[in-house]
């Protein structure tokens, strides 16, 4: 989740908040990729979760990057709650779980070497502090009273709300993770194409990236358990946002259904001021009860951009929401699948005659189906596993078109960066697959194996 946003100063026009998401339009030739991981953290002995504080904690880790590794401290209220570095940060999610924001890139080949590097850095201080790292869609086994809180005010205020809003927030919080993309558009119709294409497709990677069949304990007879919890967590900010495929949807469209998303928090002087359900239109009239006579700021919209969760989502650019965290392959994976789509007109727009035709329900039937099935997800006439086969080849069209090599040069494009979903769509199954086919088999119910087998 985010860190505290820096906007601007203060909205003196309605029309400031749309001009906000349009800054954000860039030639194509400025076009970044910006990759974001999370993964839980857990004591080798115990196979516990790590608490914020202590020998084996996420205080040790931070600080151990902050001091080998030469990143830079980010505090809330005297607590290291993050890391900067070269464009890139390091956060906490709710429960521990560790998070790399990666810095804008041109390339997957950079961005894969990225991944990596953290994921070094971080296996380099683990190793020396008894603490692992492993890569799910959500905690296969920790329940909600064994996770730890992290000294953050904005999940304070979160945790408190979610019960009141929907059944799983707080298990969305403690005990999911993902791994998502962050891309640019050019134009606002870049925008409108870009983003219909990845909230129909999003089930897609939801399918190809279906990696937390566990919780609990258990086998919960869904692929991806985080895309489950997902659809139960708060309705006014999550899920598949038809209004965006109407006509003449653009960035006015956007400002008015964020306008009402009820809010979480206002950001001040280093304090989280408790905001829960309050209108951001109320606050745009100086009559938001947490600050009366109070106007916004530019930043304290781009705060309440974030906390909107639908399964894509705009800012200044395009976050891709739907896939489960998983192994270091897929990481790299993610932003080559989107990329591919995405930054190719043809393959854009070869995305868009796939989906144009299909109806709000269609696209829900298919977001439920591929949590609970992954490439075994049927709806419609719709084969989950033949459309992820037709969208992968567009996306590896729209690579070899991209011809951005690596390697100086050795490594023509970034195609191989998908071949791990290759694997998949030739067996036809998910990460989820293979763990289910371990429990099964040479597991035999132990889910405690999970974490020697399946860490970074």
């Amino acid at each position: 989740m985010s860190i505290p946003q820096s906007g601007g100063g203060p909205i003196e026009r309605h029309e400031q908040l749309a001009e906000y998401l349009e800054s954000g339009c860039k030639p194509p030739e400025d076009w970044r990729i910006g990759t974001e991981h999370e993964k839980f953290g857990y004591c080798k002995d115990t196979l516990k979760p790590i608490p914020y504080e202590g020998e084996r904690s996420v205080l040790a880790v931070l600080e151990g990057l902050r001091d080998r590794h030469g990143w830079a401290p980010l505090e809330e209220a005297g607590k290291l709650i993050g890391l900067t570095k070269d464009g890139a940060n390091v956060s906490l999610e709710p429960g521990g779980q560790l998070e790399l924001s990666g810095a804008p890139l041109e390339s997957i080949h950079e961005t894969c070497d990225e991944v990596n590097a953290h994921l070094r850095d971080v296996k380099d201080i683990a190793d020396k502090v008894g603490v692992g790292f492993i890569g799910l869609g959500a905690a296969p086994v920790w329940e909600h009273e064994a996770m730890p809180r992290m000294p953050k005010g904005r999940y304070k205020l979160m945790t408190d709300y979610m019960d009141r809003v929907g059944t799983m927030g707080k298990s969305m919080m403690y005990r999911t993770c993902t791994v998502q993309v962050n891309l640019d558009f050019g134009s606002e119709a870049d925008m409108v194409q870009k983003l219909r294409v990845a909230l129909a497709l999003q089930p897609v990677a939801t399918a190809l990236f279906a990696n937390s069949p566990f919780f609990e304990g258990k086998p919960t007879g869904f692929k991806s358990w985080r895309a489950r919890v997902w659809r139960d967590l708060d309705a006014d900010r999550t899920g598949m946002l038809p209004f965006v495929f109407d006509e003449g949807f653009g960035f006015e469209s956007w400002v008015e259904y964020a306008l009402d998303v009820p809010m979480y928090f206002v950001y001040r002087d280093g304090v989280y001021i408790d905001a829960l359900g309050q209108s951001f239109r109320d606050f745009l009239k100086g009559e938001l009860p947490a600050l009366p006579g109070e106007k916004p700021t530019l930043s304290d919209w781009a705060d309440h951009l974030t906390t909107i969760f639908p399964e894509a989502r705009i800012k200044k650019f395009i976050e891709m929401r739907g896939a489960d965290g998983g192994p270091w392959r897929r990481l790299c994976a993610l932003p080559a699948f989107w990329v591919g789509l995405m930054y190719d007109q043809s393959a854009l727009d070869a995305a868009w005659d796939l989906v144009k035709d299909w109806d709000a329900e269609t696209r829900e039937e298919l977001r439920v189906a591929a949590g609970k099935d992954a490439l075994q997800a049927r709806v419609k006439g719709i084969d989950m596993h033949e459309l992820a086969r037709e969208v992968l080849a567009l996306s590896e069209a729209g690579l070899k078109a991209r011809a951005r090599s690596g390697a100086n040069g050795l490594i023509p494009d970034e195609t191989h960066f998908l071949n791990t979903l290759k694997e998949s769509v030739e067996s036809g199954q998910a990460p989820a697959d293979e763990l289910l086919a371990h429990y099964h088999g040479d597991w035999q119910g132990d889910l405690s194996r999970i974490y020697s087998e399946y860490s970074y």
